[in-house]
């Protein structure tokens, strides 16, 4: 008779395939080296760097969760009734101060009452979203494979049940990114430093389990006693409930959040004996003894939960755990006919409305979980307090119109593979191009997204919008921006896309969402600035990104549906607007790392942002090229040095001349124009001269010439893809620069073309710059 596995055992091995799944998904399986003990021998798979862009999306999302936590203590403490003098600090000085003074309060002393119950709220909202987000982006309706897979090992009902709820226990990122920054934050505020991350770990650890067993009740349970529809609507709801959530504790970090701060000051004191309350009162306890016994209750109550948990399991799966009865119910054909004689556009674009229609929770995510997210964001962080405050903002109107758009884009055209399912192959098999039914998905969904920017512009001025250029430009943006995003959620869709997972809500990795957010708040920025260069490098980069990114997607088609091929790697122009794009990011985030850090916008300060996000996205790229075995990576020289030397800088040499000579005369007409910028002081010199000569030319030369020009020019010919390479340079310099740039990234790519190196145009480029100092002194 075959022993059965103890539970310890049963839990490692049902965790170790949970992990093994996520870290697949996840592409990190390579640096995995058998630290989940020992497997075969993996399958060949396809070679590709999303691995990269999980890690960094990762990092970046784990970054701003921490901060919103820390943030929203700092707020809390300033603005609710603690006693705290940086009100009084904020009305005499700059809101930094203030911050700074309300965290020399939260490390000397326990947090106010008032504060805890605040944070409690918090937490609670947090603990709900590490609940609800999982649940609602599983498919209730289908059939739980697992559970009915796993049931047949030899394995006690308890013990299966226990280790399903440990493994999603471990396996609830959502969950993971919700509660651990904010424990972080409290414990860190509470004196406990570099221990933080294992204390917060330790408290978030409970959390998470408590939640695991909800949903376990959840999804497990009640599958077995509710019909498909029923399942359907609750999957709706919980998708809808997570996201005012989300937004409710992420408001609490806005100063203007004068509603969600009210609510906080008036939060039961109740809660603070229940999980997340107890968790938070262990972390900030100031002595040991304090700190162990909230943490013994918070262990009690869980064991409770789990306990209560496991009886209401055992009684909902007393008759099995195959539900019966068909899970999906049928339609009658003359609505199906009238519904197809309704619908306009293509025969694929008909099918598609179709699926949509029938699809609810897909409808739902897609068209009304975008208005739910807008109107939390604008009511709860206070943005908009009445009708006037809206329509007397042109930006907030067209980032509102944008915004909405943007989200329909992310929730709808990214996911056009991935909603194909396990029929995707039948697209292959008609009588078009795979890439022309895409593109005509994502006309569709242009069309459909459109809808809701319209109607935010028709109720402005319904209710008063000045009717003016201003408003007109801002609906221009908005109109262009809308094609863009949806070649660019298409295109990701598709590089991101796994047709081959089994998990359908697998075969897309969240992470390339993340990345799609980032670049729509860029466009957003572009929407509310007033500075037309800033505007036209975000529209010409981004609408550059689509095309290079659409053509990227086009090459992976056919390899979509092979475990094994992919498109050879090979440098493409996406490359470099990506990482232009991160380049531009980067500087932003380093840049204020330092101002809160207390250095303000200094030469120096704008010296260091600019050579640390360049040797980072240099490093990477290099990185990335060398892991996936890129060809066509841009080289410093081509051949032996003997001989490359000579090409590189007599190409340098000789491109640098026309290069100067343009920058000449365009000083000559701004100097006759009265529009000659200040000259720089000479102590500026220390800073400005290794910046100009050796940080500029090293990362944008290795970025335009050797990964945008280079990506070109295997599609284009030469003087195209040197005019175009030369443009995308010359949009991101202030305006005053722009035509000289033009010419120099010219002369560059010129240089870049003939000697086949990148040493030559960071040569000219280097001259080009030492020069234009000499000339302004």
């Amino acid at each position: 008779m075959m022993d059965l596995p103890s539970a310890p055992r049963a839990f490692w091995l049902l965790a170790r395939l949970r992990l093994l799944r996520l870290l697949n998904i996840g592409n990190a399986l390579r640096f995995r080296k058998g630290w989940l003990g020992p497997s075969r021998a993996p399958t060949r798979g396809k070679k590709n760097a999303r691995w990269v862009v999980t890690f960094v999306l990762s990092a970046f999302m784990l970054f701003a969760f921490l901060n919103t936590a820390s943030t929203s203590l700092l707020n809390m403490q300033c603005r609710l009734p603690t006693g705290s003098q940086c009100i009084a600090a904020e009305s005499d000085s700059a809101p930094r101060v203030a911050m700074r003074k309300a965290r020399k309060e939260l490390q000397a002393a326990p947090f106010h009452p008032v504060l805890m119950q605040a944070a409690v709220m918090q937490a609670s909202l947090l603990f709900g979203i590490a609940f609800l987000l999982p649940l609602g982006s599983k498919e209730l309706a289908q059939p739980d494979w697992d559970l009915e897979w796993l049931v047949t090992l030899p394995l006690q009902r308890r013990t299966l049940l226990l280790a399903r709820i440990a493994e999603r226990t471990l396996a609830n990122p959502s969950g993971i990114l919700a509660l651990w920054p904010m424990c972080m934050a409290v414990a860190w505020y509470s004196g406990y430093r570099w221990s933080t991350p294992l204390l917060a770990a330790a408290c978030t650890l409970p959390l998470l389990a408590c939640a695991a067993t909800l949903r376990t009740v959840a999804d497990t349970g009640l599958r077995l006693r509710l019909a498909p529809s029923q399942l359907r609507n609750l999957q709706a709801i919980a998708s809808v409930a997570s996201m005012p959530l989300m937004y409710l504790a992420m408001s609490l970090a806005m100063p203007t959040a004068t509603l969600t701060l009210g609510w906080a000051a008036q939060f039961p004191a109740w809660t603070l004996w229940t999980p997340p309350g107890l968790a938070l009162q262990a972390l900030n306890a100031r002595d040991t003894l304090h700190g162990l016994g909230y943490g013994a209750l918070l262990a009690a109550q869980t064991a409770f939960l789990l306990w209560l948990g496991l009886r209401l399991l055992q009684a909902l799966l007393a008759d099995g755990v195959v539900a019966s009865g068909s899970r999906e119910t049928g339609r009658s054909a003359s609505s199906r006919s009238a519904f197809a004689g309704m619908a306009p556009g293509t025969p694929l674009q008909r099918r598609e409305l179709r699926l949509l229609s029938r699809d609810r929770n897909f409808l739902v995510q897609s068209l009304l979980i975008p208005l739910i997210i807008f109107g939390s964001q604008l009511v709860l962080n206070g943005q908009v307090k009445n009708m006037n405050q809206f329509i007397s903002d042109p930006a907030l109107l067209s980032s509102v119109a944008f915004g909405l758009g943007a989200y329909v884009l992310m929730l709808s055209a990214f996911q056009t593979i991935n909603t194909e399912g396990h029929a995707l192959w039948l697209l292959y098999t008609y009588p078009k191009s795979i890439g022309s039914m895409l593109a005509e998905k994502a006309q569709l969904w242009s069309v459909l997204a459109l809808i809701y920017p319209l109607a935010v512009f028709a109720m402005g001025l319904w209710f008063g919008v000045p009717a003016n250029g201003r408003l007109l430009s801002q609906l221009v943006l908005v109109m262009a921006g809308i094609p863009i995003f949806a070649t660019i959620a298409v295109a990701l869709g598709v590089w991101a896309c796994d047709p081959l997972a089994q998990d359908m809500h697998a075969r897309v990795r969240p992470t390339f969402a993340y990345a799609y957010l980032i670049l729509s708040s860029l466009y957003t920025y572009a929407l509310n600035t007033r500075e037309w260069h800033v505007r036209l490098a975000a529209i010409v980069l981004l609408a550059s990104l689509a095309l290079s990114l659409w053509q990227r997607a086009r090459d992976a088609l056919p390899y979509l549906l092979d475990p094994t091929a992919s498109p050879p790697p090979r440098v493409s122009a996406s490359d470099g607007i990506m990482a232009a794009i991160l380049f531009f990011l980067l500087q932003l985030l380093v840049a204020g790392a330092l101002y809160m850090a207390g250095k303000s916008v200094t030469l120096p300060t704008v010296t260091l942002s600019f050579a640390v996000s360049g040797a980072l996205v240099y490093g990477l790229a290099r990185l990335l090229y060398w892991r996936s075995g890129t060809s066509g990576v841009p080289r410093l020289w081509h051949g032996p040095w003997s001989t490359a030397w000579r090409s590189s800088v007599g190409w340098g040499l000789l491109m640098a001349l026309p290069a100067l000579a343009g920058g000449f005369l365009w000083l000559v007409i701004l100097r006759h124009l009265g529009l000659m910028p200040n000259t720089p002081p000479p102590v500026a010199l220390v800073w400005l001269g290794p910046l100009a000569v050796l940080a500029a030319p090293i990362f944008e030369e290795f970025i335009f010439r050797g990964q945008v020009f280079g990506g070109l020019r295997r599609l284009l010919p030469a003087w195209q893809a040197m005019a175009a390479s030369a443009a995308l340079f010359a949009v991101i310099h202030p305006p005053l620069a722009m035509a000289p740039v033009f010419v120099l990234g010219l002369c560059t790519a010129v240089a870049a073309e003939r000697s086949k190196s990148l040493l030559a145009p960071m040569l000219a480029h280097a001259l080009y710059n030492a020069g234009m100092l000499a000339m302004q002194r």
